[in-house]
């Protein structure tokens, strides 16, 4: 079975009240983080610096420090089953205004509760739980 490897981030931005994560709506329909594929010699720091300017137009990001999730499932593609893992890191952005790539047809920053409502599928919304908790100072 083919393997992908894939890295990610998760983007938050410090608000008034509690901080924002963005969401993306990917064509398919579904919303999701940013994510892509580890190209040949790129370590996943660098995928994800490089996927998070290409989908969204933010060039300067903060890692933070003590967060890497990993998730694995197995999708189809042209009828090949395929099995993925992406590993996720923690990003804090200054930044509002986001440029949508051609994978994507909207975005919302939204605070915790909202952004886990929004998002589509179960492991995303563990990856997001993981992030809130860093971020309060919680280890899990």
């Amino acid at each position: 079975m083919p393997r992908e490897l894939s890295a990610g981030a998760v983007i938050f931005r410090r608000a008034k009240r509690e901080p924002e994560f963005l969401v993306l709506r990917y064509g398919l329909g579904h919303w999701d983080f940013v994510k892509g594929n580890i190209e040949k010699g790129e370590h996943e720091k660098e995928t994800v610096v490089r996927e998070v300017a290409e989908e969204t137009g933010i060039r300067n990001v903060r890692f933070v420090e003590g967060y890497r999730e990993v998730i694995r499932y197995f999708y189809r593609w042209k009828g090949q089953g395929i099995f993925k893992l992406v590993v996720f890191y923690l990003v804090e952005t200054r930044r509002r205004k986001v440029t949508l790539s051609h994978e994507h047809i909207d975005y919302r920053w939204l605070p915790y509760e909202e952004a886990r409502k929004q998002l589509s599928f179960k492991n995303s919304e563990r990856v997001l739980l993981r992030a809130r908790n860093i971020l309060k100072g919680k280890s899990n």
